[in-house]
Order: structure tokens, then sequence, then C-alpha cells
């Protein structure tokens, strides 16, 4: 790509927010209020959306498709030492391991698994996201069932 201003400006944001969120403290503020902002927008799609009780049935198929994608998203790559204990694995026995193997898997001297490398940022928000938009959902639902 050319090095344009604005493609300097958009990588040296998402370089400060990289920064910024790699304080442990500020990255779980960041999730749990996503978690939050998941409830807030369930009570708010359940109001809207159960007002006229004609787009029921659209909304919910929206909603099964937004909450299986991002449940697809976050499952799809495992951090980085899972994988590296199933190559130690595969690599010292051929046999069935039982998952009691793992913590002698880590001290094994095959492969190192180097540093744990957590899933992203903005994928573990939109999974916090989900979880609090599937929690007001059904929270609603005992709402009205009520």
């Amino acid at each position: 790509m050319q090095r344009t201003r604005l493609n300097t400006l958009v990588n040296q944001t998402t370089l400060r927010f990289r920064q910024w969120v790699f304080n442990p403290w500020r990255r779980l503020a960041l999730v749990v209020m996503s978690l939050l902002f998941g409830n807030f927008f369930a009570t708010a799609i359940s109001a809207t959306a159960g007002q006229t009780a004609r787009l029921d049935v659209v909304v919910a198929g929206v909603l099964v498709v937004f909450v299986e994608l991002i449940s697809w998203l976050y499952h799809r790559f495992t951090p980085r030492r899972r994988q590296a204990i199933r190559a130690n694995q595969q690599v010292t026995s051929s046999a069935v391991i039982s998952p009691l193997d793992d913590a002698n898997a880590l001290i094994s001297p095959g492969l190192d698994p180097g540093p744990v490398r957590s899933r992203s940022t903005v994928v573990e928000s939109l999974n916090a996201f989900k979880l609090g938009m599937v929690y007001g959902l059904f929270v609603e639902a005992f709402k009205l069932g009520s």
C-alpha cells in the first residue's frame, strides 16, 4: 500500500490502541463494558422489535446468525500454547493421550510452547457482547413469561 496520511493515521491509531489495551486491567474493563453493553442492546432490541410484533421472526433470525458468527470467530483459532502442547504430544508419542497429560507436556523438553498469546481484544469484546446479549434476551424472556 502507499504511505498516505490516512494510512499512517490508521496505523498509528491502531498501534496506540494496542499499546493502551496491553494493560490487563484496561483489557478487562473493555471486556466488561462490552458485556454490559450487550445486555443493554438485548433490552433495546426486545423493546423495539416487540413493539410492532411484525419483525419478530426476522430479528430473531438475524440475532441467531450474529451469535453464531461471533462464536465461530471466537472459537476458530486457539491460543498459541494449546497448539504447541498438541504438537508436542503428537511428536512425543503416537498413543492416545488423556487430557491429564497437558501438565506433563509443558514440562517435557520437546517443543517450547513459548509465551501465551491470548485472543484479539476485538474478538474477546465481541464474544463478551454476545454473552451479554444472550443473557439479556433470556432475562427479557423471563420477564415476559412471568
